[in-house]
């Protein structure tokens, strides 16, 4: 088993959040992304859901079969930080 742990992935549940936090603070939503989503981000931009995909099948592939009980962060840089 491995499993894959992104951050904020261009979603309609993460649009709808950004949504709500921009009616929430009084502040445009893409304020929300760089300063409520992306702030402890070093590469500032939401994950696109195709990223995840990638490496989801990359995982269920033959190609990784000696691959188990990893963690994959997806984070844009957060744990470099």
């Amino acid at each position: 088993m491995n499993a894959i742990a992104p951050v904020h992935v261009r979603t309609p549940l993460v649009e709808n959040q950004v949504a709500d936090q921009a009616r929430t603070l009084g502040i445009p939503e893409k304020e929300v992304v760089e300063k409520v989503f992306l702030a402890q981000a070093a590469v500032k931009r939401l994950i696109e859901p195709e990223e995840v995909a990638a490496l989801a099948l990359y995982l269920a592939s033959e190609k990784a079969g000696a691959i188990t009980g990893a963690v994959f962060p997806i984070d844009l840089g957060w744990t470099a930080r």
